[in-house]
């Protein structure tokens, strides 16, 4: 027994050694004092499993799935190096205009939605850039007008409907599809009934339209587009009656031959105030589109200015006649119209004689006003339009792109383009657009700039154009205008200053004087009548000089008197 116990404790010591030993080979750097340990259960220490973040290293993010909503729909400008995400394919969502920068006014249709590109014929009529900052964070002067918001009235649409139905027909015809019948009248101008009709309920516009367009009694449907007038905000003010636009048109000079005597231009814009003294006796008609009670605007009061005024300041036509034709009312972003009181405007003015036709507004291409302008032209009236100041990369701004029109860009004192201008090929001339100073409502004035002036400057030198020759032709006075015009820019035409800056003197003394014809459909009075009480302003005046009587036969000045001014 005793050898027994002695052996078995060897055997133990054996194995105790061996252990050690084995232990030591696998973990050489643990002391042999430490080598129990080895052999205890381990303390568990589980580590975070959020990663370590090395605050030099750029975290990995996936690209397609980085970006967030700051991304979507925004693609980077070209040379600039892409920024992490993606552009989305799917719509923009529907926000609130006042809480949403991210999708623009240019990119709304007419009931809100955010579209992926720009709504506007625009627009635009529209139209265009947002209104850029000044230094001081404010709207730069020269900077494009926020283009417009909405290219058509919300569940609203024009349609051409057949002309024999009465008036109870035509609301017969309306409730079949469940149409309320706004208004309808015939238009001599096109030859046919249009009529403003709104849906009584939600069902989609657009199913509507095109049940409504299957109707035998239907001949065409349209949107009611909106159009605004261009023009920045004006401030009312005393600023400096100096006018340079007389120097850069030459107009004292043109008014030695021609004042615009005997013709008629028709004023399509928002209320006129034609008792402001510098428009005394100058507006022979005025016409309510609307059938509105507004007063007298600023914008159409200026536009009226530009042409004919005739006491401090002086119009680039000032003794033509006005007929004015109110077709915009106040909004909230500011005065706008729509395809159907256009088409009453315009109807209106070609049926009261006017020879010619100041649009100072803009929208998109419509094809009932398109009809109307080739109508229009068709009665060898001359059209002038406003480019648009929806700026550099708007696409062309109607009616102005219309071919039969006469589309005018602004230019400032140093013959710089005004900045938001449209441009294009499309452009025919240029004229001073920038800090004009015109008349206002309530005989105030104003200091104001856009494209809607220079329009007007241009229709005023057509009315002198008139007078010495009344038988032009719209598609000659055009002619004309162009071929006499001072080149800016780049040599020759081009899509910014058209054939460049307008020359009034240059104009009309390349005109043969003729004897003036009378026209007869003028209301009141024929325009080859003179007004009642008409004011006559002599062909040259100072600003602080009042006016005198001018003789009867101004326009048919003395062969010395042409020579010498040629």
């Amino acid at each position: 027994m005793h050898d027994l116990a002695n052996w078995l404790i060897g055997i133990r010591r054996a194995a105790l050694a061996l252990t050690a030993a084995t232990a030591s080979f696998v973990c050489p750097d643990i002391p042999a004092a430490h080598a129990q340990n080895v052999m205890r259960s381990p303390n568990l220490n589980i580590q975070s499993r959020m990663p370590a973040i090395n605050p030099t290293m750029a975290p990995r993010i996936n690209p397609n799935v980085a970006g967030g909503a700051a991304a979507i729909g925004r693609t980077p400008p070209v040379g600039q190096r892409a920024r992490i995400g993606v552009t989305s394919t799917l719509p923009n969502a529907r926000f609130s205009p006042n809480l949403s920068p991210a999708c623009s006014y240019a990119h709304r249709d007419s009931s809100g939605e955010c579209q992926n590109k720009q709504v506007s014929s625009s627009d635009g009529g529209g139209t265009g850039k947002s209104a850029g900052k000044g230094k001081k964070g404010g709207a730069s002067r020269n900077a494009p007008l926020a283009a417009f918001n909405a290219t058509a009235v919300p569940r609203e649409f024009v349609a051409e409907i057949d002309s024999s139905l009465s008036e109870a027909q035509a609301d017969a015809l309306a409730r079949r599809h469940g149409l309320v019948r706004l208004q309808s009248q015939n238009f001599p101008l096109l030859g046919a009934t249009i009529g403003l009709f709104r849906i009584a309920d939600r069902r989609p516009a657009q199913k509507v339209r095109r049940e409504f367009a299957a109707d035998a009694a239907v001949r065409s449907v349209q949107p009611n587009y909106r159009y605004f007038l261009q023009d920045q905000k004006a401030a009312q003010t005393g600023g400096d009656p100096a006018q340079y636009a007389l120097a850069k048109l030459r107009l004292r000079e043109a008014h030695t031959l021609v004042s615009g005597a005997n013709v008629t231009i028709a004023v399509i814009d928002s209320g006129i105030d034609d008792r402001h003294p510098e428009l005394a006796n100058s507006v022979a008609d005025n016409f309510d589109a609307l059938g509105s009670k507004e007063g007298p605007h600023v914008h159409g009061t200026g536009i009226a200015g530009a042409i004919v005024s005739n006491a401090r300041l002086m119009g680039s036509a000032p003794q033509a006649r006005i007929l004015g034709i109110r077709a915009f009312g106040t909004a909230a972003n500011g005065a706008e119209s729509t395809t159907f009181v256009i088409l009453k405007a315009l109807n209106y003015a070609v049926l009261h004689g006017a020879q010619i036709v100041n649009m100072s507004f803009a929208g998109p291409k419509d094809s009932l006003i398109e009809r109307g302008i080739g109508a229009t032209a068709a009665r060898g009236v001359v059209m002038v339009a406003a480019a648009g100041n929806a700026g550099p990369k708007s696409p062309p701004l109607y009616p102005a792109a219309n071919a039969n029109v006469i589309a005018v860009s602004a230019t400032d004192a140093s013959d710089k383009l005004f900045e938001a201008s449209n441009r294009g090929d499309h452009i025919a001339v240029a004229a001073p657009g920038v800090d004009i100073f015109l008349p206002a409502p309530d005989g105030k004035y104003q200091m104001t700039s856009g494209t809607s002036f220079s329009a007007a400057y241009i229709s005023g030198l057509a009315a002198l154009m008139l007078e010495r020759n009344p038988a032009l032709k719209p598609r000659e006075l055009r002619a004309i205008l162009m071929a006499t015009a001072r080149d800016l820019g780049k040599p020759g035409r081009d899509d910014q200053f058209g054939a460049g800056r307008a020359d009034a003197f240059a104009a009309v003394s390349v005109i043969a004087a003729t004897p003036a014809v009378p026209v007869a459909g003028v209301s009141p009075g024929s325009a080859g009548e003179s007004t009642p009480g008409r004011q006559q302003v002599p062909p040259t005046r100072a600003l602080d000089q009042p006016a005198a009587t001018m003789a009867s036969d101004k326009s048919a000045a003395s062969d010395a008197n042409r020579a010498a001014a040629q």
